[in-house]
């Protein structure tokens, strides 16, 4: 079995990109496909899950019973779910196809707290292959700061999850309303020379302090090299290919279900032919 893990903060676009992304596998892929709500606080997703985890515990309940605000509430579900996996399994294990989760959107539990790391190796050991699909909006594109504190964030989640990794600017098509870029678009999405984001950081705003400590976190960020990202416009077909045969690839999907035509791939690569696999090949997308 294949699936993904969508993670990032609230109002990122995670249960939108599911949506979406199941709706594009389903029907252009014709590929089978369940969406799993992994969020005990998400009673209104814009999709009708196929398993809901709210069948096993609900935030609502847990903070009205043991007196826990929503955080509190959030990792007290998680680690419930963490000591109930066999429930989870007989949902998830008894429907034959790939696997979306959407996961919850406190942060911490991605980069420190070991409940949604536990989880998520549980699920490996079911013999699922997994990707981390991890959303970010694009407005934080328009403060260096906010931008820097995004790739940690990231670069934390990454090396706390350890499994491939897929880093999403969600919301690109909204980008140029919440103001003016500083770059390019690809110097977001490919992390270029990070100096020339410090150079942003205005000094008649931000402390002497303040910018040491971006330059120690950036230069941090650059020694890993590990973080860069794919822009999403979830209304555009050719943007949630070109991320669905990333995803693909990174959770060995291509390699599972497609071996004979993988072979032929790899060998069409070599002389630098892209062979699409499953894909249409009359899609096109351009990046912007």
């Amino acid at each position: 079995m294949f699936g993904q893990l969508v993670i990032g903060p609230p109002g990122s676009g995670k249960s939108t990109y599911c949506r979406a992304i199941a709706h594009h596998l389903i029907n252009s892929v014709k590929r089978p496909v369940i969406i799993v709500n992994l969020d005990p606080a998400n009673d209104r997703p814009p999709y009708e899950a196929d398993v809901d985890v709210q069948n096993l515990i609900e935030v609502d309940e847990v903070m009205e019973r043991l007196t826990l605000g929503p955080n509190g509430a959030i990792l007290f579900c998680m680690e419930y779910i963490e000591n109930n996996m066999e429930k989870l399994k007989e949902m998830v294990t008894s429907q034959n196809a790939y696997v979306i989760f959407d996961c919850p959107g406190q942060v911490e539990l991605y980069t420190h707290h070991t409940a949604f790391r536990n989880i998520v190796n549980a699920i490996a050991k079911w013999g699922m292959q997994l990707c981390v699909v991890s959303m970010v909006d694009s407005h934080y594109c328009t403060d260096p700061a906010k931008f820097i504190s995004v790739l940690l964030t990231s670069l934390s989640s990454m090396m706390h999850l350890e499994l491939p990794h897929i880093n999403v600017l969600s919301k690109i098509d909204l980008v140029d309303k919440m103001g003016p870029l500083a770059f390019k678009l690809n110097f977001y999405t490919e992390v270029l020379d990070l100096s020339y984001l410090l150079a942003e950081l205005d000094e008649r705003v931000c402390s002497r302090r303040f910018i040491k400590l971006n330059q120690a976190l950036t230069g941090l960020v650059e020694d890993y090299n590990l973080v860069s990202f794919y822009p999403l416009n979830v209304q555009d077909i050719g943007s949630l290919h070109r991320l669905c045969k990333a995803v693909d690839k990174a959770n060995g999907y291509v390699y599972g279900e497609l071996e004979e035509r993988t072979v032929v791939g790899l060998s069409q690569s070599e002389s630098g032919v892209d062979l699409e696999f499953e894909y249409d090949k009359s899609l096109q997308y351009e990046d912007r």
